[in-house]
């Protein structure tokens, strides 16, 4: 070579953090504010809701949300017509921005909605690889209906659905669907946490309890129906002050694996952060199917599993992370064809007590001389 030459190069690692999805809900719902239909509308904890919002429907809702998503609250709204339809709003939505969770705040009367939703969620994921799941509000008690009645069409209502991206949500205080939306927002706990987590505190601003035809109050031998039947309600505990929540059940089947959010909002996460740690690699002969480079990438993908383990420690309390600290053999790398390779990567989330047993026996062996 005549002449010496220096090239500098910079080399992109893909090590950056991606944008947070989780915690932003989409609230949908009809509405006679003209300023809301038809258009996305971005809110957060500073939002003042009483001069943007009706006291409507949606109103109660994303008022009840606010209160009880705390810090760092953040959310959009999409206002309906009384004629429009929730699947245009989340497909209008999604081509702005990106949603952990789409809730319908008008009550389902039709379990064929659920199926609808369940569809529209694969479709996000099949279209935009995005994971979502729906809060879906339910009737409230009808004032002509005795609990048991009511008891009975609820069961109908999701009676053989299959929907594991929905969890329905009795309106029996007006704005239950809104306080369990905020509740999952609450930063103070992890997306793996259940709502049913008393030390989370109690629920704020839940509106008064319906009562039936003949003026009797709800139960929770009414809550303990519903909750078995997979909708998500509230509960409270004699001589326990305040009111907390049960667990958010989807419409998961018996023997399927999404029974509840705790493990599905997780495994959406993961979802999320590996498909775009796989897109960093597509045409990078980094990753190949030599020794060296399947264990360079085994830890690349396990890294995800790796920071959503992250415990803290307060006061000799360990708070645990979101899934459980990843194993070596939790991802494999598997090369199908010189081009197509699959990574199977295993999840594993923390036990958590929801049926304590406390069992006390009474020691009466001491005896009478006995200091």
């Amino acid at each position: 070579m005549a002449i010496g030459k220096v090239e500098v190069n910079n080399l992109n690692l893909g090590q950056g953090t991606p944008p947070e999805i989780e915690r932003h809900f989409l609230f949908i719902g009809v509405t006679t504010k003209t300023e809301l239909q038809d258009k996305v509308t971005r809110i957060n904890a500073s939002t003042d809701l009483d001069e943007l919002l009706l006291d409507d429907n949606l109103g109660k809702q994303v008022k009840a949300a606010q209160l009880n998503g705390k810090q760092g609250w953040t959310a959009a709204i999409y206002g309906l017509t009384a004629e429009g339809a929730w699947q245009v709003a989340v497909d209008e939505a999604n081509k702005t921005d990106s949603f952990e969770a789409i809730v319908v705040c008008d009550a389902v009367e039709d379990k064929g909605a659920f199926n609808a939703m369940q569809a529209k969620a694969e479709q996000l994921t099949a279209k935009l690889g995005r994971w979502v799941f729906f809060l879906a509000a339910t009737p409230s008690i009808a004032a002509e209906q005795a609990w048991a009645d009511y008891e009975a069409a609820m069961l109908t209502l999701v009676q053989d659905v299959a929907a594991r991206w929905v969890v329905p949500v009795p309106q029996l205080h007006s704005n239950n669907i809104g306080v369990l939306a905020g509740r999952l927002c609450d930063r103070s706990v992890t997306v793996a946490d259940t709502p049913m987590r008393v030390a989370t505190g109690s629920v704020l601003g839940l509106g008064a309890a319906a009562i039936d035809k003949d003026g009797k109050e709800l139960e929770l031998s009414t809550i303990e129906t519903l909750a078995n039947a997979r909708y998500s309600v509230p509960q409270w505990y004699p001589d326990l002050e305040g009111i907390y929540w049960s667990d958010a059940s989807t419409l998961e089947t018996k023997t399927g694996d999404y029974q509840f959010l705790e493990y599905v909002r997780p495994v959406h996460k993961v979802n999320r952060q590996v498909r775009l740690k796989a897109i960093q690699r597509i045409g990078d002969r980094i990753l190949n199917s030599t020794p060296p480079s399947i264990e360079l990438n085994r830890a690349y993908f396990r890294k995800v599993m790796s920071v959503m383990a992250f415990a803290t420690e307060i006061g000799g309390i360990v708070f645990p992370g979101e899934v459980m600290p990843p194993r070596d053999e939790d991802v494999t790398i598997q090369w199908q064809t010189k081009t197509k390779v699959i990574i199977s990567i295993m999840v594993r989330p923390h036990n958590c007590p929801k049926h304590i047993v406390v069992n006390i026996a009474l020691d009466l062996s001491n005896s009478a001389v006995e200091a």
